[in-house]
């Protein structure tokens, strides 16, 4: 049986076992503040990717297909930083706190570059076996496939479409039922698969469309506790270790937390993590499962 469709047994869900070892004041806080867009802390900040350039274009002289991104590179350094940092994996949900079996990514991609085009659902789930590689291979062969039709083909794009066809009062009355099978973590699964909002980490490429990060909010619905949107690469002089002034690959990146998932503590090292694997890209080559050694100090 696969970690994310596991039975569900008393106090956990099918994709999450229930979290005790949670403070006092966490669990407070669950009830206090019972929605996750009352808990945001948004961060934006600029991350040095020159190493990573580099070691793009190095990688993409290995294949004329398809081009390895910068996007990749950061959903594998998030990954990693995930399965490094397990309380990232944690969402709270109808006021008890969770802990994911697996680690899954979301974003959208756009199918057409133009207005008025549709948007497409992108849902991953990633083992300790899968490096850039094979993450970047996935990523570029799921876009490809959605971009071949203008509208929505089916999974939870086909089921949204759906839905919005429905009557306003019955509308009202089915998102209401889903609330509440959302709150006791008994959705059905067609509901759940591929919905964005069950990821462990949901970001938005905006530096494919050429748009700065910006801050983005959690959603209510679902158990999603971490958005991270990335804006474009681009040139900045920056201040070097040994007083010297370089022109620099750097790239914007904004991220909002649920605040109850941990303390700010943990999301500093967290995010130190992620700073120092675009540093040392060669780690993005590495499994997930393998440590990176890197020192939290």
């Amino acid at each position: 049986m696969s970690e994310k469709k596991r039975r569900r047994t008393w106090g956990n869900r099918k994709d999450a076992r229930w979290a005790k070892d949670v403070t006092g004041l966490q669990v407070i806080m669950s009830h206090v503040l019972k929605n996750r867009t009352d808990c945001e802390v948004c961060f934006q900040d600029t991350f040095d990717a020159t190493e990573v350039v580099k070691f793009l274009e190095a990688k993409n002289l290995q294949h004329e297909n398809y081009k390895t991104t910068i996007f990749h590179c950061i959903l594998t350094a998030v990954a990693r930083m995930v399965k490094e940092r397990p309380l990232m994996n944690r969402f709270v949900q109808g006021r008890r706190f969770y802990e994911r079996y697996g680690i899954s990514l979301a974003f959208v991609a756009k199918r057409r570059f133009k207005d008025g085009a549709d948007e497409a659902m992108m849902f991953m789930d990633v083992t300790d076996e899968d490096t850039l590689d094979s993450i970047s291979h996935r990523v570029y062969g799921d876009v490809q496939e959605v971009r071949k039709s203008e509208h929505s083909t089916g999974g939870i794009d086909g089921i949204m479409d759906f839905l919005a066809k429905l009557p306003r009062p019955l509308l009202m009355f089915v998102l209401g039922i889903i609330k509440v099978l959302d709150f006791w973590g008994i959705n059905p699964d067609f509901l759940t698969d591929g919905d964005p909002n069950y990821s462990s980490v949901f970001l938005a490429n905006l530096g494919s469309i050429q748009c700065p990060s910006v801050y983005h909010h959690l959603n209510n619905y679902g158990t999603n506790s971490i958005m991270i949107t990335v804006g474009t690469l681009r040139k900045e002089q920056r201040s070097m270790p040994d007083g010297t002034m370089q022109m620099r690959d750097v790239v914007d990146i904004s991220v909002t937390i649920d605040e109850r998932i941990a303390d700010g503590f943990y999301f500093a090292r967290s995010l130190k993590l992620i700073r120092h694997i675009l540093a040392n890209p060669e780690l993005l080559d590495r499994p997930l499962g393998e440590p990176s050694g890197f020192d939290y100090k």
